[in-house]
């Protein structure tokens, strides 16, 4: 990552943090010992890593709490771990939607009165059900059992998914007040930073768009979009309008 050739852009979301980014690969040379599957056989390489990349992201599996990435490039592994879990746990809960988010959101429309609210209780029921599909899904895929072969590519859009009606419900629960900042807000914020967290995991790791074409003609068969995007520019492609 620190070699020449490689170029890492951070993209600034609007919680003010930068989790995911660009990179650049130009003209970097990899030693012979390096490679990894063999000379030709990157792409092959890449797809097996975003597959494990995207069934992770899916499943909140990424960085959780106390979990701190390798190499030298995040400068993680030299921090205490309770000053890395406390410094973490804000993201992590806004960014992962699971039996603790659920808790939450009912402990807080308990407290608003909110409890026996038709649209809360359907759309807390919403999100469980959309949480223990993924979890079956990914269990699936790490199984090694795959009965699509697109089951990574399904949790993170599964996931994409359930963040942003989690977003929603959170909303409806907590108000005006979804609008107020910092531990002391309601729900301690995290109803807040994953408002604005949810935009970005439907771009980082392959768009919807990507996970719903890579389903699309790998898992169902449908035809491709018209036209050699190997040999004709993308502005130049056919497009469906």
């Amino acid at each position: 990552m620190h070699q020449p050739g490689v170029d890492v852009r951070p993209l600034r979301e609007m919680t003010g943090r930068a989790m995911f980014n660009e990179v650049f690969i130009d003209e970097a040379r990899v030693s012979v010992n390096n490679l990894i599957g063999g000379l030709n056989n990157g792409w092959a390489v890449a797809n097996t890593t975003l597959a494990v990349e995207r069934a992770s992201l899916g499943s909140g599996g990424g960085a959780g709490l106390g979990a701190a990435l390798p190499g030298s490039v995040a400068n993680q592994l030299g921090k205490r771990v309770g000053a890395f879990v406390h410094a973490e746990d804000l993201v992590e809960a806004a960014s992962t939607v699971g039996a603790d988010t659920l808790t939450m959101l009912r402990r807080v429309a308990a407290e608003r009165g909110l409890a026996q609210d038709a649209i809360v209780r359907q759309g807390l029921a919403e999100v469980y059900t959309l949480t223990q599909l993924n979890r079956w899904n990914v269990g699936r895929a790490r199984s090694g059992q795959r009965s699509t072969g697109v089951e990574p590519n399904i949790a993170k859009l599964l996931g994409n998914i359930t963040l942003r009606h989690t977003r929603e419900i959170a909303n409806h629960i907590v108000g005006a007040e979804g609008m107020l900042w910092g531990p002391t807000a309601l729900s301690g914020g995290v109803v807040q930073e994953l408002t604005v967290f949810s935009p970005g995991p439907s771009i980082y790791g392959g768009s919807d768009q990507i996970q719903r074409n890579i389903i699309s003609e790998r898992g169902l068969g449908l035809p491709k979009e018209p036209g050699d995007f190997r040999t004709v520019a993308f502005k130049d492609l056919p497009k469906n309008v």
